[in-house]
């Protein structure tokens, strides 16, 4: 069962994180709960994948310059070369896909040439060829949500009675 508090952080600070030098306090003074409380449910939230960070998002090319990358891997060396450019501090995320091009990442870098070395020095480490996908038009998703657990749960166990 998820906490009261977990369920204001998930909802209050999806997209209104507080941009200060202490944000958990800052947090924690609004929601009228320590920031140990704060830290620990946030630790929480993420050891049971209700959160997998927190952080920024910034838009493609307007930091740097960024790339959408697909490889194509044979299957059994997939989880070896993913591993190989998870080391690279340029990669964000890497994950798996089911199609030809089965290995997909972004790449940010400071620079166009920057960033051409990086793919360079994957394909080296690799032994496999990237295919670039550069973001072309850019369209704005907003991914926040509003979450109503209570709701949610109550409906589960109807439908399951």
């Amino acid at each position: 069962m998820i906490s009261s508090l977990a369920k204001q952080l998930l909802n209050n600070f999806q997209q209104d994180f507080p941009l200060s030098p202490t944000p958990y306090l800052d947090i924690a003074k609004q929601l009228g709960v320590t920031e140990d409380e704060v830290l620990n449910t946030f630790t929480q939230l993420a050891a049971d994948d209700f959160i997998s960070r927190i952080g920024p998002v910034i838009q493609p090319n307007h930091i740097g310059h960024s790339t959408l990358v697909a490889m194509d891997i044979p299957t059994g060396e997939l989880s070896t070369v993913a591993d190989i450019i998870s080391r690279f501090p340029e990669v964000n995320h890497n994950y798996a896909r089911e199609h030809r091009f089965n290995l997909w990442f972004v790449l940010i870098a400071t620079d166009q040439q920057h960033l051409q070395s990086v793919l360079a020095n994957i394909e080296l480490q690799t032994g496999f060829q990237t295919m670039q996908l550069p973001l072309l038009q850019d369209y704005y998703i907003n991914l926040g949500f509003q979450l109503d657990l209570d709701d949610r749960l109550e409906t589960n166990k109807t439908a399951n009675a």
